[in-house]
């Protein structure tokens, strides 16, 4: 058993070796918390949770840090714009997010920092990289040499002669406009801490470098983040641990995003899908699978057709699961091992939706069995099912999705007891011969989404493609 990820840095497919037999660490770019989530933010989050929930599978024992910078200009903005105190807007938006992960099913981490409990951690960092001459201080700021490391953009591989860093206002004393900020000088009416060089904030890429260092060491396994946060904030982060001693990340993993009419999702592009809206429209079950199961290297483009195709195809795995546990006459156990196939496209670089193609050749497979009276395949499909659904988070009898089962049975009581009476009225049909009547209703039933199923106990309705 060998799992092989996508790296980043060497732009190829490798062999994954934790640092630590039997363990992995990892470090994930969290919340920016200026605003709330929006569909875009939380893939990341659920893409790194679907792969520690594989290593765990796998025997792993994984630590899972995912940080949250409180503290940044678009924060510092928003606080102005809104007349509120800064740690506000951030408390606030924390919140939102942690809600938004919560919904989707995510576990939560192993630690979860926030940049303004470790000022400490980066005034040692920046002294150390002042002392060993990557670093220097002008003006109250601290600034990194980028000259003074010759690997820098090795991760984006940009050449830096032919690199344009674009003027920071109110920075000053730089010694290249290409190096970047690891402290600013304190400003009028925005908040600052006390350090060496004056008072003044962190800048955000050394905020990931120290916490980073703080809770996996000077080495660790996995750096993740978002295909935007290769250049420059991953770069930077590389720069300043390397240049303070530390091995930092061996392997680094992007996930692409969610975009809208090909654009990048994005509020300053005003075409955002908030999480806290979605949730209202959509079960976060179906969310889950919607944003979960492609393949984290690939873009997905957010359109209402999609999402209800998500809901249909998910549909088809809780109508096989619901069916198979009333002919059990209760839950079946989830099998000790998920079927081979499935394995090997999770190890292959987190292979989602060759994986989720198993699930659906399983259900179909369980179908026929229930269709035949076997009820021992049956529910042996159902405990193989139920394994490869707990590793992507998605299993509908798990524990986690408790709470929208209860709402949704509610729901569900009432569109069946409106179906029966559809359904009443085409069985009378059926029962005069009249055929014509009877095939309208089900075509009827069929364009509103849903599929209906003749059995030996008479008709059963579920939610079909749309």
């Amino acid at each position: 058993m060998t799992i092989r990820l996508y790296d980043t840095s060497a732009r190829q497919i490798r062999d994954f070796a934790p640092l630590t037999p039997g363990c992995v660490s990892i470090y994930l770019c969290g919340a920016t918390v200026q605003a709330a989530p929006h569909i875009g933010h939380i893939r990341s989050g659920l893409n790194f949770d679907i792969l520690r929930r594989w290593f765990e599978y796998r025997g792993y024992e994984v630590t899972f840090v995912r940080n949250v910078t409180d503290i940044d200009d678009k924060i510092i903005w928003k606080a102005g714009e809104q007349n509120r105190p800064w740690w506000s807007i951030g408390y606030e938006n924390e919140r939102a997010f942690n809600d938004g992960y919560r919904a989707l099913g995510c576990l939560p981490p192993t630690y979860e920092p926030r940049a303004t409990g470790h000022i400490t951690e980066m005034i040692e960092m920046m002294r150390g990289l002042i002392e060993r001459g990557h670093a220097y201080e002008a003006d109250g700021s601290v600034y990194f040499d980028v000259r003074s490391w010759p690997a820098y953009l090795e991760l984006s591989r940009q050449d830096l002669e032919e690199m344009r860093q674009p003027a920071e206002e109110g920075i000053t004393g730089k010694r290249d406009p290409r190096d970047f900020a690891m402290w600013k000088a304190a400003k009028p009416g925005e908040p600052d801490w006390e350090s060496p060089w004056g008072r003044g904030r962190p800048g955000w890429h050394l905020e990931c470098s120290a916490m980073a260092h703080k809770y996996l060491g000077s080495a660790f396994d996995i750096h993740g983040g978002g295909l935007d946060l290769i250049f420059p904030h991953h770069e930077n982060e590389i720069a300043q641990a390397k240049a303070f001693g530390d091995d930092f990340a061996h392997y680094w993993l992007h996930n692409a995003w969610v975009t809208m009419s090909g654009e990048k999702m994005s509020k300053s592009l005003g075409n955002s899908v908030l999480v806290s809206e979605m949730v209202k429209q959509w079960r976060p079950i179906v969310l889950r699978y919607y944003l979960g199961t492609p393949h984290y290297r690939s873009t997905i483009e957010y359109s209402v057709d999609a999402l209800r195709e998500a809901e249909s195809a998910f549909a088809r795995i809780e109508g096989f699961v619901q069916r198979v546990v009333e002919l059990a006459g209760g839950p079946v156990e989830p099998a000790a091992e998920v079927p081979p196939s499935f394995a090997e496209a999770m190890d292959d670089d987190l292979g989602v939706p060759q994986a989720l193609a198993v699930v659906h050749n399983t259900v179909r497979q369980g179908n026929s069995a229930l269709a035949a009276d076997d009820k021992e395949s049956a529910v042996a499909r159902l405990a193989e099912v139920r394994a490869m659904l707990g590793v992507l988070g998605l299993d509908p009898l798990d524990a986690q999705w408790a709470g929208e089962g209860e709402r949704s049975e509610d729901l569900h009581g009432v569109v069946d007891s409106l179906v029966r009476l559809v359904l009443d009225q085409r069985e009378a049909a059926r029962a005069r011969k009249d055929w014509a009547t009877a095939d309208a209703i089900r075509d009827q039933l069929k364009q509103a989404g849903l599929a209906v199923e003749d059995s030996p106990q008479g008709p059963r309705w579920t939610l079909g493609p749309r």
